[in-house]
């Protein structure tokens, strides 16, 4: 049986031939996105910035795209606009959560906004009724915004105490270093580019870690088992020869979720356009950086080769010789 193989048996690139300059490009993209979240910030959604949601209910459909245009129309900022689905509903009701971001100096939006917002759907669903309103403070989403970045320091903290416990520090910390680059180069692009940064957002970030390191494993994986095989070999060529052994697996995987998370991008919507968007960066950028930061800085820092010496010691005295 025939095997689709992107990357023939055999392939010797040399990924490592300019290992130093593709540490300088990453240290200098890191920088940019450091300076550009610095001067531009992020464009923090309902989430961090605190507002409220309320949540509608009428006998009418639920065009959410006529909500949208309604409320953008009233000039309120960011706002958000999802369809309630429950299996209980009847076919007479249906439910709606409208999220508008807390307008500047206020700890909640006012009653005089709300009842602008209430008037602006009653045009589309005359009888549209606020079941609930429902505000968040500046001070809780600030403590929420803590919160996620803590979320993701402790889940990059929790990588490095495995990867030091399955291979070596120095595998530790080039996966670490790697995840850190991905990390801060996502949210340098999303300070540019000016793209809301939610929730959502926050899981992507994690699902971002997630990705990097499983790509990095493997990767790892290889070169741990090659560094056993070949004892005598420079670690460069070691490094070199496991990549090569599982590009063909990597790039299999990068395209088959890219070709998913791009039909999402076209066809999922405005909701999930952010979350989409960060995680087509971070398939890219893990990629990446599982082969030209997590190698490299594995080459940079050296490892030692004696995995197997008491084994090898072992059969050599069996033989009659010596290691």
């Amino acid at each position: 049986m025939r095997h689709l193989r992107l990357v023939k048996d055999g392939t010797a690139f040399d990924f490592f031939r300019h290992w130093k300059m593709w540490l300088g490009i990453s240290a200098f993209m890191i920088v940019l996105a450091m300076v550009s979240f610095g001067l531009r910030g992020l464009n923090y959604g309902i989430d961090f910035r605190g507002g409220t949601t309320i949540r509608t209910e009428s006998t009418q459909p639920v065009d959410v795209g006529a909500y949208r245009d309604a409320i953008s129309a009233l000039g309120l900022g960011d706002s958000t606009i999802s369809e309630v689905f429950d299996p209980s509903f009847g076919p007479d009701r249906n439910v709606a959560m409208v999220r508008i971001q807390a307008q500047d100096d206020q700890e909640a939006v006012t009653q005089e906004t709300i009842a602008a917002v209430e008037g602006a759907l009653q045009e589309i669903a005359p009888d549209i009724q606020f079941v609930s309103v429902e505000s968040v403070g500046p001070k809780v989403s600030g403590e929420l915004i803590q919160t996620a970045f803590l979320a993701v320091g402790l889940a990059i903290a929790a990588v490095l105490i495995y990867i030091w416990l399955r291979f070596e520090w120095q595998f530790a910390l080039g996966a670490v270093l790697a995840l850190v680059h991905d990390v801060l180069l996502t949210i340098g692009v999303f300070s540019e580019v000016g793209i809301k940064f939610d929730l959502a957002i926050i899981a992507a970030l994690l699902t971002i870690v997630g990705y990097s390191l499983n790509d990095t494993v493997v990767v790892f994986d290889r070169v741990r088992e090659n560094l056993i095989k070949y004892k005598k070999r420079p670690l460069k060529e070691v490094l070199n020869l496991s990549i090569n052994e599982t590009l063909s697996r990597t790039i299999m995987t990068s395209l088959t979720t890219l070709l998913a998370l791009f039909s999402l991008f076209a066809l999922g919507g405005d909701v999930i356009r952010g979350f989409v968007f960060a995680m087509i960066w971070g398939v890219f950028v893990g990629t990446y950086s599982s082969i030209f930061v997590a190698s490299a800085i594995l080459l940079w820092l050296g490892v030692k080769r004696d995995w197997s010496k008491p084994e090898a010691e072992a059969e050599a005295k069996a033989a009659g010789t010596s290691v």
